[in-house]
């Protein structure tokens, strides 16, 4: 099934199992608009695990579903370190090859913290900012070599995926009561940016019938995340983060279904 092309629910807590189908590769020697198409797709799923690993991270120091949320961590940097092989070979620009050795740069630098739970906290939340940085740049840079509406769309409904992320990172850094401001600046933040850009991708005149229909969809998993964001203050805080830590899985498999869409009308353009 298209859906389970990159993500698969692992049983009720939304945990993410990678699949064989999860990263295929793009070959340099097709790096035309189509094939830039699925690697604006590709770009765009880094910023989204640099998000999800910070998040991964915090439910293991917090003892949220700490077993999964291991499994998901070894996931998330298994797939963000195949990715980055495959991107450094799809460098149609001076750009792109220059935002590919920032992003290689700041993962080095990043990924040593998510192997020990006793890594400083203020650590984590700017490895992620700086990964996400530089992931965000080599998006738009590929975005660029691309240009064409679809490619913007691939990009837009992308970072949909990592704001899904970036939310419940917020909220967990919020729960250890770390940067407890800035993280709630930053989900206020991103819960207008998924609100407003939710809106832009849901009147695009290229959505086909089955755009639609999925779109809907994350609308629906959009009140379930949002809900359970809103239960910083319930009385069972065990529970809530749960909650979170579900959701945000949920919204991101659907989102993820979205841009494949996207990135399908990208390449037949």
């Amino acid at each position: 099934m298209q859906r389970r092309r990159f993500l698969a629910l692992a049983g009720a807590c939304g945990c993410v199992a990678m699949t064989g189908a999860l990263s295929a590769p793009v070959s340099p020697d097709a790096a035309g608009g189509s094939a830039l198409a699925a690697v604006i797709n590709k770009a765009g799923r880094q910023r989204m695990l640099s998000q999800r690993t910070a998040k991964a991270w915090l439910m293991r120091v917090l003892g949220v579903q700490p077993d999964r949320a291991g499994i998901l961590l070894s996931r998330s940097v298994q797939l963000f370190d195949l990715q980055m092989t495959e991107l450094k070979a799809i460098q149609p620009s001076d750009e792109v090859r220059g935002a590919v050795q920032q992003l290689e740069q700041e993962w080095a630098r990043y990924r040593p913290l998510l192997n020990d739970l006793r890594s400083d906290p203020k650590a984590v939340w700017n490895g992620s900012e700086a990964v996400l940085a530089a992931a965000h740049k080599l998006t738009l840079a590929y975005e660029k070599s691309v240009g064409s509406p679809a490619g913007q769309l691939v990009n837009l409904a992308g970072r949909q995926r990592m704001l899904s992320q970036r939310m419940a990172k917020a909220y967990f850094f919020r729960q250890l009561g770390v940067n407890t401001g800035p993280a709630g600046e930053m989900l206020d933040a991103a819960v207008k940016e998924f609100t407003k850009a939710h809106e832009t991708l849901k009147a695009s005149p290229q959505n086909t019938p089955q755009l639609k229909t999925e779109l809907a969809l994350v609308e629906q998993q959009w009140f379930f995340f949002r809900n359970a964001l809103g239960l910083n203050d319930a009385a069972d805080q065990k529970k809530a983060a749960e909650a979170v830590g579900t959701t945000s899985e949920r919204i991101l498999e659907q989102m993820d279904l979205v841009v494949g869409l996207y990135e399908k009308l990208a390449r037949d353009a």
